[in-house]
């Protein structure tokens, strides 16, 4: 093993391997997110009004009509958690720490604002393991110590 490589292996005698490098983590994190993000979407093209209103032109339950301005806005939404994907493992931790506690946190109210008279079960559960997921990379951004 390098000196900039760490040693994955369990420790002699600790019995535990020891923690992986927070950006790993970070990245680990955005990434769940953004799949259960992605699924919670995909699912509601079960429902029939989800349905009906996308193929109406519009965004169920909330009238917005889909035209070119909401989809480009819509990329923009989801392309920064993906970014921060990858963000997370290239930026120095001195960007990367405070750019998660502020992403994460802003997506967390964003998310949970969405989930105000929602009746689907199946979008409440997805929203608040997307909100969970977010606070876990808040915690280990505000926890990432310099080695």
């Amino acid at each position: 093993m390098s000196a900039t490589t760490p040693d994955l292996a369990a420790a002699p005698g600790r019995g535990t391997a020891p923690h992986p490098h927070p950006g790993l983590v970070l990245s680990a994190l955005w990434t769940t997110t953004m799949l259960v993000f992605a699924y919670v979407d995909i699912f509601g093209f079960f429902r029939a009004d989800v349905l009906s209103a996308a193929l109406d032109g519009e965004v169920a339950g909330v009238g917005f009509t889909v035209d070119q301005r909401f989809l480009l806005l819509t990329l923009a939404y989801v392309a920064v958690p993906s970014l921060m994907v990858v963000l997370s493992l290239v930026l120095p931790q001195r960007v990367v720490r405070p750019l998660t506690v502020v992403v994460a946190s802003l997506y967390a109210v964003s998310i949970a604002v969405s989930c105000i008279g929602e009746t689907w079960a199946y979008y409440v559960v997805g929203s608040a393991m997307e909100v969970v997921l977010l606070g876990a990379a808040v915690v280990v951004a505000v926890r990432w110590r310099r080695v």
